[in-house]
């Protein structure tokens, strides 16, 4: 299997590869579709290749949510501290600050159906609903869970370093002039123009090949494979 290159004693983030726009979808049941006269396109899909009966499967990695809790951490601490040197100020006899006494006054009179009560409700409650959802979610979604080889070490792949390895891999098939490949966390998209040779036979090796570079990720639960190969484009 062809590895991404990387130079020894560095740690870089790979590229993004993107999905060629306006292809048609793949199509289900690992049969040829979209093929007309001249076999301008061919598209398959199938199902990903089963993991080990061993592996129970690796749980995502969570996120430490730095930069949510920083923000949250800040505010919170910016506003207790300048309450509680109203209150000292206050308690040392001096008058209480401008905007205390105004937000005293304007709860105390205002309705609960005043439309600026309810605004206010409803983005502290979003809020709320905002950090429980961060709390509760693991994220990190571009990091693919591998398959544990030691009880005590845990190994993700990014999804960019995958479609990278699945895109070497796709180029050493005959035929195939440019490869486009987005790997998600349940499928692989496969984009391929082929200049020379069946689709049929282009898409079948890209098959074979890129199953073979699947199982060699080692992930945890490998995703299923999506192959469309098609013609260049004419010019003019």
């Amino acid at each position: 299997m062809s590895e991404p290159r990387r130079s020894e004693g560095t740690t870089r983030r790979l590229p993004v590869i993107e999905k060629t726009d306006g292809t048609d979808e793949a199509a289900v049941g690992g049969t040829a579709a979209g093929r007309d006269a001249d076999q301008s396109a061919s598209a398959a899909a199938y199902d990903p290749p089963s993991a080990p009966d061993d592996d129970g499967g690796e749980k995502r990695f969570w996120s430490a949510r730095r930069i949510p809790a920083g923000v949250l951490a800040v505010l919170l601490l910016g506003g207790v501290g300048l309450l509680l040197y109203d209150v000292v100020a206050v308690r040392a006899g001096r008058p209480a600050m401008q905007w205390r006494r105004s937000l005293a006054r304007e709860l105390a009179e205002r309705p609960l159906d005043d439309p600026w009560v309810l605004a206010g409700a409803s983005v502290a409650v979003l809020l709320g609903l905002w950090l429980l959802v961060l709390a509760v979610t693991p994220g990190l979604r571009d990091v693919l869970p591998m398959r544990r080889v030691h009880p005590r070490v845990r190994a993700g792949l990014h999804r960019d370093a995958a479609a990278l390895a699945l895109r070497d891999r796709a180029m050493e098939v005959s035929g195939v002039r440019s490869v486009r490949v987005r790997a998600g966390r349940r499928r692989v998209d496969v984009r391929a123009v082929s200049h020379f040779r069946e689709l049929d036979e282009v898409r079948a090796d890209l098959d074979v090949t890129l199953a073979d570079g699947i199982r060699g990720l080692g992930l945890s639960r490998p995703p299923a494979l999506s192959v469309h190969v098609r013609r260049p484009g004419r010019k003019g």
